[in-house]
C-alpha cells in the first residue's frame, strides 16, 4: 500500500476495535454504536440521520458523505451480531485479537470489518466529486428487520444513488443473487389433562408434531423444483424447522405447543404460494379444535419476510464493483438472506461484496484474515478512486 492506503488503513483498524467492543448482539441495543458513529461522521463534517425503531431502542443511521448529488454508492452494512451463549471461545468475543494473520472477535467477519474500512476512508470520500451514502442497519440477523424503513426514507431524501453494495462477507468476490427468507412461527392452543383421559383434552404437542410432519414433506417435495443452471446450492428452496417446544410433564396432555420455521426461496419463488396449502391446513385445525374446546387452536403468523437478491438491472453495478476488485471470475450467488434483496426491492441496483468470509461467521472464536483486511483497503481505495 501507498501511504495514504496504509493511514486509511491503521484507521480501520483502530475503528474496527472499536465496532467489536459494542455487544451488539441482535437482542440487546445498537444505540451506543450509533452515537460513536454519529460523532466520528461529525468530526469530518458529515450529518447523518437515524431511523429507529418503535420504543427507541434500536436504530439504522444513514449519511452522505461528499457532495448531496446523484450518481453515489450506497455502502450497507448492518451492526448487529449473533450470539456468543454457549459458544466455546478461547478470547474475549468483545476484544480484538491478533493472532497467526488473523483478527478474532464477534462480528469481525459479519460485517463490522467492512464498516470499518468505510468508515476510514470517509476522509477521502468527502473528498469526492460524487458521494458515498454510508447505510448501517439493525436486526439483520433475525430476518432483516431493521433496514427497510431507513430504505425507504433513503429512496425520499437521497439523491438517486447509482448503486448499492452491501458488505457482506463474500471474500471481496462479487455476489449478484441470494435466496429470500421468510420465517414463519405456529402456535398451537390445546387442553391439558390427565394423558389417561385423552378425551378430556387436546394435545397440543400431537397437532404440533402432525403440522410440522407436513412441513417436512413440503420439505421434500420442493427438491423437485431444482433448478441446476440457477447458481444456488442447493438449487431448490428449502424449509427446515429451527425450534419447536411444548409440553410441561409425560403425564399430561400439553397445553401449548410452538413451533419456528424457515423458508429460503431463489428469485421466482413466493413463500406465500409455497405455503397456501400448509397455511390453509392451520385454519381448518384451528375451526375443529375450537368446535371442541372454545379456547384451544392454532395460529400461523409470519415474523419476518425479505425478498431474494436477483441480478437483473444491475450490470452497471456487476461492472463496476468487478472493475474495483480486479476479479474477472463469473459472479456467484449465495443461499444466505441478507439486505441486499431489499435495497433492490426498494428501487436500487445493488450487489453484495465484502471483506471475510460466511464460514466463519456466526462461529466461536470468528476471524477474518488479515489478508482480507487489506483486500477490502485496497477496494476502499480504489473506489475513492473512482469518485475522485
Amino acid at each position: 500500500m501507498t501511504d495514504l492506503p496504509k493511514l486509511h488503513y491503521d484507521r480501520a483498524r483502530a475503528i474496527l476495535d472499536r465496532l467489536i467492543a459494542f455487544d451488539t448482539t441482535s437482542r440487546n441495543s445498537n444505540l451506543a454504536l450509533i452515537e460513536w458513529v454519529e460523532g466520528y461522521l461529525a468530526e469530518h463534517g458529515v450529518a447523518s440521520h437515524r431511523v429507529s425503531n418503535e420504543d427507541g431502542t434500536k436504530s439504522n443511521l444513514f449519511a452522505t458523505v461528499g457532495p448531496d448529488v446523484e450518481g453515489g454508492i450506497i455502502m450497507s452494512g448492518h451492526t448487529d451480531v449473533v450470539p456468543v451463549d454457549n459458544q466455546d471461545w478461547s478470547s474475549d468475543p468483545w476484544v480484538t485479537l491478533e493472532k497467526d494473520g488473523k483478527l478474532y472477535g464477534r462480528g469481525t467477519s459479519d460485517m463490522k470489518s467492512f464498516i470499518a474500512l468505510t468508515l476510514a476512508w470517509v476522509p477521502a470520500f468527502v473528498k469526492g466529486s460524487k458521494p458515498i451514502h454510508l447505510a448501517i442497519s439493525y436486526d439483520e440477523e433475525i430476518g432483516c428487520l431493521g433496514a427497510p424503513a431507513m430504505i425507504e426514507q433513503m429512496a425520499k431524501q437521497v439523491p438517486t444513488p447509482r448503486m448499492a453494495i452491501v458488505g457482506e462477507p463474500t471474500s471481496m468476490r462479487l455476489v449478484t443473487g441470494h435466496k429470500g427468507i421468510s420465517v414463519y412461527r405456529v402456535e398451537v392452543t390445546g387442553v391439558e389433562a390427565h394423558s389417561s383421559l385423552v378425551n378430556h383434552g387436546i394435545s397440543a404437542n400431537e397437532h404440533a408434531v402432525d403440522l410440522m410432519h407436513s412441513l417436512l414433506e413440503l420439505s421434500r417435495d420442493l427438491k423437485a423444483k431444482a433448478d441446476p443452471g440457477n447458481g444456488f446450492d442447493p438449487p431448490y428452496p428449502t424449509l427446515t424447522i429451527g425450534v419447536m417446544q411444548g409440553g410441561e410433564a409425560a403425564n399430561i396432555l400439553a397445553g401449548h405447543a410452538q413451533f419456528q420455521f424457515d423458508l429460503r426461496c431463489p428469485p421466482g419463488f413466493v413463500s406465500a404460494d409455497l405455503l397456501a396449502p400448509f397455511k390453509a391446513r392451520c385454519e381448518a385445525l384451528d375451526i375443529e379444535l375450537k368446535a371442541r374446546f372454545p379456547q384451544a387452536g392454532v395460529t400461523f403468523m409470519k415474523v419476518a419476510d425479505a425478498p431474494p437478491l436477483g441480478d437483473a438491472g444491475s450490470e452497471d453495478a456487476i461492472a463496476f464493483v468487478q472493475g474495483l476488485t480486479g476479479e474477472n471470475s463469473a459472479p456467484s450467488k449465495v443461499s444466505y438472506g441478507a439486505e441486499a434483496g431489499q435495497f433492490q426491492q426498494g428501487g436500487f441496483p445493488t450487489v453484495i461484496c465484502g471483506p471475510g468470509s460466511i464460514e466463519q461467521a456466526h462461529q466461536p472464536n470468528e476471524w477474518i484474515a488479515i489478508e482480507q483486511l487489506e483486500k477490502g483497503a485496497r477496494f476502499m481505495e480504489r473506489l475513492a478512486e473512482e469518485l475522485a
